[in-house]
């Protein structure tokens, strides 16, 4: 009969601990994704939906949805889908996993939207499309548009 060393017993709990800890997979990175949300009607219960199963599958992710034009709209206090589910539910849930929710703030100049129109988990950005990029070039985001 073969002997198993400590060492090796250590290894293999070591392992172990790490597959429970990111749901079977040691080798899990930290992924950094960027979701561009234009259009509330078409694209915002898809992005929630698309994000909850990223967190799911890798909960280390480091997600960051942007809105600009008639993307903003779900994250408007009291908005609901088309179901008369309201958005705000998934949003904090999300936010408390890490996800971040920016608005463009030309868009609220152009269609004349005041901040406080927005649940509290959304933050203001300059401008969406600016973000977008400064996340994918300078900070190496991944792009989804749902």
């Amino acid at each position: 009969m073969k002997q198993v060393s400590i060492a090796s017993l250590l290894v293999v709990a070591a392992l172990a601990a790490g597959c429970a800890a990111t749901g079977g997979n040691p080798n899990i990175a930290e992924d950094k994704v960027v979701y561009h949300v234009n259009d509330s009607n078409v694209q915002a219960m898809n992005a929630l939906r698309n994000i909850g199963n990223h967190l799911e599958v890798n909960p280390k992710a480091k997600i960051v949805v942007v809105t600009h034009a008639q993307g903003v709209d779900f994250l408007f206090d009291g908005a609901k889908d088309k179901g008369g589910n309201p958005y705000n539910i998934p949003v904090e849930q999300l936010k408390a996993k890490g996800v971040e929710f920016d608005v463009c703030q030309i868009t609220l100049r152009n269609r004349k939207l005041d901040k406080n129109k927005f649940i509290p988990e959304a933050t203001f950005v300059p401008s969406g499309v600016a973000e977008i990029t400064r996340l994918q070039q300078r900070e190496g985001y991944a792009y989804l548009r749902p």
